[in-house]
């Protein structure tokens, strides 16, 4: 009797386990991910890439302490000019035929206070990782008129290229590089519920 007791309590534990922890998807038609980079001093380039997938898993409501993993297709780079993202995806950039992704995986998801949060982990671009630290504000959880459970992040940062090996580098008469250090990253990520 004693055993079957046991055995009862490990079984809730464990099913109490599963319950409390979700599994969510980036729904792709719905989010994007994009950046802009200073273009000789004066002005921003903008793109963004059409391709990518995340998932988060969670054990909390409000998010926190959430694991959070996404890629980005390399080859699906769109600045709005065709010769402008042959060069993004050539060797002086992201040599997009040998290293096809960019990817990030989650150290950390830290609430700081009402919507901002805090996320750390580890980004690769091309064969180089790094940790970095991005802004992430959690609009909210709702249901969808289709009865599924949703969940909006913006998240944003910015990282130096270099860091990266994206070395491509012209300095102009007057000084300055045609293409800025600092890339500055936007994701407006809605997760659905699995």
């Amino acid at each position: 009797m004693k055993t079957l007791k046991i055995v009862v309590a490990l079984l809730l534990l464990t099913v109490t386990f599963t319950n409390a922890q979700s599994s969510w998807v980036f729904d792709a038609s719905h989010s994007n991910v994009s950046f802009s980079v200073t273009h000789l001093v004066i002005s921003e380039v903008e793109g963004n890439f059409k391709s990518f997938e995340g998932t988060v898993t969670s054990t909390k409501e409000d998010f926190a302490g959430s694991s959070v993993e996404f890629s980005v297709d390399i080859n699906s780079i769109d600045t709005d000019n065709a010769d402008r993202d042959n060069h993004l995806k050539a060797d002086d950039f992201f040599n997009a035929e040998k290293f096809p992704k960019m990817t990030f995986k989650s150290k950390s998801l830290t609430k700081l206070n009402g919507k901002k949060y805090k996320l750390v982990g580890d980004l690769t671009i091309r064969d180089i990782t790094k940790e970095v630290e991005l802004d992430l504000k959690y609009n909210g959880t709702v249901k969808d008129p289709w009865g599924n459970t949703k969940a909006g992040f913006k998240i944003s940062g910015t990282i130096n290229r270099f860091d990266f090996g994206l070395k491509f580098n012209k300095l102009m008469e007057a000084g300055g590089m045609v293409v800025g250090d600092d890339v500055e990253i936007s994701i407006n990520a809605e997760l659905k519920k699995l």
